[in-house]
């Protein structure tokens, strides 16, 4: 059978597509990922999210503006780029890597990837633009969903940091995104705490801890990570802190084995090749 040469150009043209996602999904699978490892300001790595995936993060943090109806993605309002849309730098990509792994990010792994919004000004306004975002028929399909009292999963987790609505939120009975909860705050952790709304619990570590790696963890410290892991993992939540340690030495990689070794279940670094390696070299960190 002959065809005409644009026809063949439109063929070899869909077959690099695909060749391209078969290739990306290879590329996932080689890689074995890490439960523990979260990708903090992942956008200013030089390829957003693919970088991250390389490394064999399951967890990445994007910050978001609402600009002329764009949710933008950036730390400072003066980093934004109409090009660089959260659709653009993530959800597309997302979108792509889970029809290339039969609905999965990586190929075979059905534990949780997580994309960490922060909303970094007008929560209820940027949130209602995300929400419909999510709700579109392109990316609804790929994320986790709240329907009517029941928790249902999906190939990514949406969770909203940052300025966060939270009794918007709480008042969906229909939700594609998730709440990131404050150990301070006690309607995020304790017997009020609903892990459907707020499933992830972060906090500032140098607020809660004085320890900054340098030495032996003073015990009393070690006793009170310990105590509230457990407080979260009761509650059936996961834990994460913000603002430990990132310089690479000593005092970074014994933060990192304490928190590893008390069960934290993200660990935050914009160092992805350095996290990388301590988990993969580290008995107790978690992988899969």
């Amino acid at each position: 059978m002959r065809i005409g040469l644009r026809a063949g150009l439109a063929l070899l043209a869909v077959a690099g597509l695909l060749g391209g996602s078969v290739a990306q999904a290879g590329a996932a699978g080689r890689v074995k990922p890490l439960a523990q490892a979260h990708a903090h300001n992942d956008y200013e790595h030089g390829r957003p999210l693919l970088d991250a995936l390389e490394h064999g993060f399951t967890s990445v943090e994007a910050d978001i503006y609402l600009v002329d109806g764009a949710l933008l993605v950036g730390h400072d309002p003066g980093d934004l780029r109409p090009e660089r849309t959260l659709q653009a730098l993530y959800l597309e990509p997302l979108r792509k890597r889970a029809l290339a792994n039969g609905g999965r990010v990586y190929p075979g792994r059905s534990g949780l990837f997580q994309l960490l919004v922060d909303i970094k000004t007008n929560g209820v306004a940027v949130y209602a633009e995300l929400d419909r975002v999510l709700r579109s028929p392109r990316y609804s399909w790929l994320f986790s969903r709240y329907l009517h009292g029941f928790v249902l999963r999906g190939a990514v987790t949406a969770v909203i940091s940052g300025d966060r609505p939270r009794a918007v939120m709480a008042g969906q009975r229909d939700r594609l995104a998730f709440y990131d909860g404050r150990l301070t705050d006690p309607n995020d952790l304790g017997p009020g705490a609903d892990p459907k709304l707020a499933p992830l619990v972060s906090d500032n570590w140098t607020k809660l801890f004085a320890w900054q790696g340098v030495g032996e963890m003073p015990a009393a410290e070690r006793a009170k990570l310990r105590e509230l892991v457990q407080r979260v993992h009761a509650g059936g939540q996961r834990l994460r802190f913000w603002a430990t340690p990132d310089a690479a030495g000593p005092a970074r990689a014994a933060l990192w084995r304490e928190l590893a070794a008390a069960g934290v279940d993200h660990l935050n670094t914009d160092d992805l090749a350095g996290l990388s390696a301590f988990l993969r070299g580290h008995s107790g960190a978690a992988t899969g």
